[in-house]
């Protein structure tokens, strides 16, 4: 189990360099309207093969509501960063996650919020604070948005942690990424910029986002939770940001002083805490 854990974090944290890389080649709004276009038709396909039904009616208010937030809204927000961002910023900034879904949990699930948990929030609050002190002249709005997006993220765990969880996982994320996917095109197809150069590296980047990173590793994380606790799994998923931040050094050029290493430590270890809380 090891293994594909490890495939699941280099698979996500590779991915962070290969959408920076895709935003010299597309807009970001007709990329996320792309991939999750073609990811989703994987995901039907699949579905059809195996002959699984819809979700029952009774789910699909939510699955709407969770389509919009976790893939239009997050993914959406997440593109358009790489902008100004690096990804290896971008991929901490998106897995605070975790610590959002603890205080949005606490409110609307009745979790207990115990010390430990809040001074793991408190320790990833203040990385988050010592990346934004760090010279980002003109990227601070970026970091929000950013962070946004991780709530965005957190909120659809919420809701499908309350609302959802009857519901078969690989139903429910194909039809989620469906909702998602119509709402993207309807956003692309009212913007005027639709920066599009097909390149054989354009479409390696389109093809691995949809097929790769989200359709294959979607079913990679199913079969991991299926056979280990969610707990362990969650943790071990953050490995995700580090082979980002990694991967953006390695492949992108991006710089990695000692600010941004205490900064990123500090939000994986308040995350940690939480986790293990």
């Amino acid at each position: 189990m090891f293994k594909l854990l490890l495939l699941l974090c280099l698979i996500w944290g590779f991915n962070f360099v290969v959408m920076k890389t895709a935003n010299q080649y597309f807009s970001p709004e007709i990329f996320v309207a792309y991939r999750f276009t073609l990811g989703a038709a994987v995901l039907l396909l699949f579905a059809f093969i195996k002959k699984l039904p819809p979700p029952p009616k009774k789910f699909w208010g939510w699955i709407f509501i969770t389509g919009f937030f976790q893939i239009a809204l997050g993914a959406s927000i997440v593109q358009y960063c790489f902008k100004f961002l690096d990804a290896g910023l971008v991929s901490v900034l998106n897995y605070t996650m975790p610590v959002w879904v603890t205080i949005l949990a606490y409110f609307f699930l009745r979790e207990p919020l115990t010390k430990k948990k809040i001074f793991g929030i408190t320790i990833s609050i203040l990385g988050v604070a010592v990346l934004m002190n760090i010279n980002l002249t003109g990227k601070f709005f970026a970091i929000l948005l950013a962070l946004s997006a991780a709530l965005a993220w957190a909120v659809a765990n919420v809701i499908m942690k309350a609302k959802l969880s009857k519901c078969e996982p690989i139903t429910m994320t194909t039809w989620q990424m469906v909702v998602g996917a119509i709402f993207l095109v309807i956003f692309s197809a009212l913007q005027g910029d639709h920066l599009v150069y097909w390149t054989p590296i354009s479409v390696a980047c389109l093809l691995y986002n949809a097929v790769i990173a989200s359709a294959f590793a979607f079913f990679l994380w199913v079969y991991v939770l299926e056979h280990m606790q969610a707990s362990k799994a969650s943790i071990s998923v953050l490995g995700v940001p580090v082979f980002g931040v990694l991967g953006g050094v390695v492949f992108l050029g991006e710089p990695l002083t000692l600010s941004m290493v205490v900064g990123m430590l500090m939000v994986l270890a308040g995350i940690v805490l939480v986790q293990h809380s």
